[in-house]
C-alpha cells in the first residue's frame, strides 16, 4: 500500500487564493503494492492541509481515517460539495474525495489508516490495515504515537452517515426537476449455468450479463454495424418482487442471468433518472456503480426495495458524482441530462463483477448541429 505526497491546486482562481493561505496540499493514493517502510507527512502545527483521497484499487472498498483528527469533505469526484465534517470516510474503487484536515492536536505522531469495507456475505478478502504517519513538526521518536480508529469491516452505518451528509455546492439550478425517461436497474450477482467462472457465477443488470463484443460498441454504432450489439436492453426488470430478501429462483421469479451485448438507446437531451437496486440473489452488497461520459446528481439513497411513493428525493442540493456506492440491500437514484452523444459504459467498479457482466451500455443519439453530434474517430485510429 503506497501513500504518496504531491502538490495540488484547484483550477478555480479565487478558491486557489483562499486555499493557498490555508493549506498545504497532499494526495493520498490507495495503490496495490506494499512498501518496506512507513511513509510520513510532516506537519506545521496550526495549518490546514488538503488531502486528495483516491481509491486506485480494483476489488476492495476502503475506509480512511486519521487518529484524533476530523476530515472535512469539500469535493467528491472532482465536484465541490458543501463542507461536511466526519471522523472517517469510505471510498470505492475509482472514487475520489478532497478533505481538509487541520493540524490542531498536540505535537505527536498520528497514524493515517486504510482498511477494507466488506459488505457481502462470506466474501474472501485480505483483512489488512495500511498505515502512514501524520507527524507534527517537533515530534521525536519518543513522542506519543496514536493509532487511527477504523470502523468495523462491515459497518454499513458508517458508510451511510457520510453519504447522508454529502450535499452539492450550487447544484440547485441544474438538477433535473422533471424527467423524460426512467430506467430501473437491478444489480448484483447471479447463479448462471451459462456464466463465467466455470459456469457457476455471473453478475448482471436486470438479469442480463454484459458480454464484451469483438468490435467495440462505439465503433459498431458509428459505422452502422448491428451484428455486434442489440438496442434492446430492458428499461426495467421482467418482474418486480422483493429484490433484497426474495429467495433466488423461487417460482415465479427466475433470477438466472442471460448473456448478451444489449444496449439502451436514449434520445439526445433526455432528462434521465436511473434507479439502481441492489439484489440478494447471491448476496446483498455495496456496489460502486460508475457511468462513463457523465457526472450525475445522486438525488436519493436508501435501504430496502425502492418505493417511489415513500422515497425521499433531494432535488435541492444533491451531490454531483460519477461513481455511487449503491448501499448494501438498498437503492440509489441518479439523474442527468443526456447531452453527450456516444456510447457510454455503466458498470460496477469492482473489476471482478464487471468481468462477470455487471454492466450495460447507454447509447445517446446525436442532437442537432455540430456541437450535439458524435465526432469522427481520429485519423490514426487503428483499422482491424
Amino acid at each position: 500500500m503506497d501513500i504518496s505526497l504531491k502538490r495540488f491546486q484547484f483550477k478555480v482562481p479565487h478558491f486557489n487564493q483562499v486555499l493557498r493561505s490555508l493549506c498545504s496540499s497532499l494526495i493520498v493514493t490507495n495503490c496495490c503494492y506494499f512498501c518496506s517502510d512507513v511513509y510520513k507527512i510532516d506537519l506545521v502545527p496550526g495549518k490546514t492541509y488538503l488531502l486528495r483521497l483516491i481509491n486506485a484499487g480494483l476489488n476492495t472498498e476502503n475506509f480512511f481515517a486519521i487518529a484524533n483528527h476530523k476530515l472535512t469533505i469539500v469535493e467528491a469526484d472532482a465536484e465541490y460539495t458543501k463542507p461536511f465534517t466526519t471522523d472517517r470516510v469510505m471510498l470505492g474503487p475509482g472514487q475520489t474525495l478532497n478533505v481538509l484536515v487541520k493540524a490542531d492536536q498536540p505535537i505527536a505522531r498520528y497514524s493515517m489508516a486504510i482498511g477494507p469495507y466488506i459488505s457481502a456475505r462470506n466474501a474472501q478478502f485480505q483483512n489488512i490495515t495500511s498505515v502512514a504517519y501524520f507527524q507534527y513538526s517537533g515530534a521525536v521518536p519518543s513522542s506519543l504515537s496514536l493509532p487511527a480508529r477504523l470502523p468495523n469491516i462491515n459497518d454499513n452505518l458508517a458508510v451511510k452517515t457520510v453519504m447522508d451528509g454529502l450535499k452539492g455546492l450550487n447544484t440547485k439550478d441544474d438538477v433535473p426537476k422533471e424527467i423524460d425517461a426512467t430506467l430501473f436497474l437491478t444489480i448484483g450477482l447471479n447463479q448462471n449455468c451459462q456464466g463465467m467462472n466455470n459456469g457457476t457465477m455471473a453478475a448482471s443488470m436486470n438479469n442480463i450479463s454484459f458480454i464484451k463484443p469483438t468490435v467495440s460498441v462505439l465503433e459498431s454504432y458509428y459505422k452502422g454495424f448491428e451484428d455486434y450489439f442489440t438496442p434492446d436492453f430492458p428499461a426495467a426488470p421482467l418482474r418486480f418482487y422483493d429484490f433484497v430478501n426474495g429467495a433466488p429462483n423461487s417460482a415465479p421469479n427466475d433470477t438466472n442471468a442471460m448473456n448478451g451485448t444489449r444496449t439502451k438507446v436514449i434520445e439526445y437531451g433526455t432528462r434521465v433518472q436511473i434507479i439502481l437496486q441492489d439484489t440478494g440473489t447471491v448476496t446483498t452488497e455495496n456496489h460502486p456503480i460508475h457511468l462513463h461520459g457523465y457526472s450525475f446528481y445522486v438525488v436519493g439513497y436508501g435501504s430496502g426495495n425502492y418505493n417511489p411513493q415513500t422515497a425521499n428525493l433531494n432535488l435541492v442540493d444533491p451531490p454531483y458524482m460519477n461513481t455511487i456506492g449503491v448501499p448494501v440491500g438498498g437503492w440509489a437514484a441518479i439523474r442527468f441530462k443526456a447531452d453527450n452523444p456516444g456510447v457510454w459504459f455503466i458498470h460496477c467498479h469492482f473489476d471482478l463483477h464487471q468481468s462477470w457482466g455487471l454492466a450495460t451500455a447507454l447509447i445517446v443519439k446525436n442532437g442537432v448541429g455540430h456541437l450535439e453530434t458524435l465526432p469522427h474517430p481520429p485519423a490514426d485510429l487503428p483499422r482491424c
